[in-house]
């Protein structure tokens, strides 16, 4: 079987579309039709190199979208054909089932346990979770990494309760989610941080109390301004810019939590007082919110069946399959507000 992918062959440079061929699946794969993807802030990241070199190209991405699940290999049990399910970059469920190999033109490509960018795709079982059949695609792709992520990062790593304070630094698909979770919980007051007013346009609509547009202003006295001295109980920081971690950090108060979601480029480095640290005040990093794909999932699409947790204002823009380097550069300049969808041929 072959299908087209769209493929990182050389860094910072767009993808290109090209056939692949399905290998045979072995153990623990599931061979999967992928309906929609979403763009993350960390393909851009592989796609810039910001690790560094790149030892695995020409490779593919994608982690969060909605498939349908073709054939499984051996000794897969949690998934089965027909079924529809998310993918994820968290493991869940299942074999963590080894990475496979595609043919093309261009030679071997590489991938890893999950690969949303290519139109078929063979996944590690512990990468899908089944949803039900009917369940919106668009609201599935979120959930394989911006819905998770976010609500991960508010339950699991800062521990937000009612009416505690929260500031957050970026407000692209995880900082959405993580305005919209916090006004979920009774957060107040919920301050959205960014450099687009597009952004924070939706942020408002989402439950951000307060909107501050970080290009024109400095947003640490501005959170000060509204908090108090004290500073808030909880600051996220989603996007790894080393200054805006060094704000986040400040802005949190002494017995406050700073959540750092973004990731530096390597060898850059943020300055910090650590005598806080010290006492009752808390940095740390998450790692997707912590999440538990094959439980927390589940949660989140009876809240969406219930009515309580709407997902279609998040999606900012959608694109074919054929214009997913649009929808990547659209994404790297903020001219989308919320998740550019990519949707595949059917």
């Amino acid at each position: 079987m072959k299908a087209t992918a769209a493929i990182l062959v050389e860094s910072k440079k767009p993808l290109v579309l090209e056939e692949i061929e399905m290998p045979a699946l072995t153990f623990g794969q599931v061979l999967v039709k992928v309906l929609c993807t979403g763009i993350c802030g960390a393909q851009i990241n592989e796609i810039d190199a910001v690790k560094g070199p790149d030892k695995f190209l020409p490779h593919l991405l994608g982690h969060e979208a909605t498939a349908e699940v073709l054939a499984v290999g051996p000794c897969v049990k949690s998934v089965a054909p027909g079924n529809r399910v998310v993918m994820h970059w968290r493991k869940g469920a299942g074999i963590d089932a080894p990475a496979p190999k595609y043919a093309s033109r261009l030679g071997p490509i590489n991938a890893g346990w999950v690969t949303t960018f290519n139109e078929t795709a063979v996944i590690s079982e512990n990468r899908v979770t089944k949803v039900p059949v009917d369940f919106d695609p668009e609201s599935g792709a979120l959930m394989g990494c911006a819905v998770t992520t976010a609500f991960g990062v508010l339950n699991n790593n800062a521990h937000l309760k009612i009416g505690e304070s929260i500031a957050i630094f970026g407000a692209g698909g995880v900082g959405l989610n993580i305005v919209q979770g916090a006004a979920m919980v009774s957060a107040n007051p919920i301050i959205a941080i960014d450099l687009f007013d597009n952004k924070l346009e939706l942020a408002a609509k989402l439950g951000a109390t307060h909107c501050i547009n970080a290009a024109r202003v400095d947003p640490e006295p501005e959170v000060l301004k509204i908090v108090g001295a004290a500073g808030v109980d909880v600051a996220v920081e989603n996007t790894g810019n080393v200054k805006v971690i060094e704000k986040a950090y400040r802005v949190t108060g002494a017995r406050g939590r700073t959540i750092l979601v973004g990731v530096p480029p390597k060898g850059q480095q943020a300055s910090i007082y650590t005598l806080p640290l010290h006492f009752e005040k808390i940095l740390k990093g998450s790692h997707g919110g912590d999440c538990r794909p094959e439980f927390d999932i589940p949660n989140y699409v009876r809240l969406c069946q219930t009515g309580k947790l709407d997902l279609k204002p998040l999606v900012g823009k959608r694109y074919q399959f054929e214009k997913i380097n649009e929808a990547i550069d659209d994404m790297r300049a903020g001219r989308v507000a919320g998740r550019c969808l990519v949707h595949m041929k059917q």
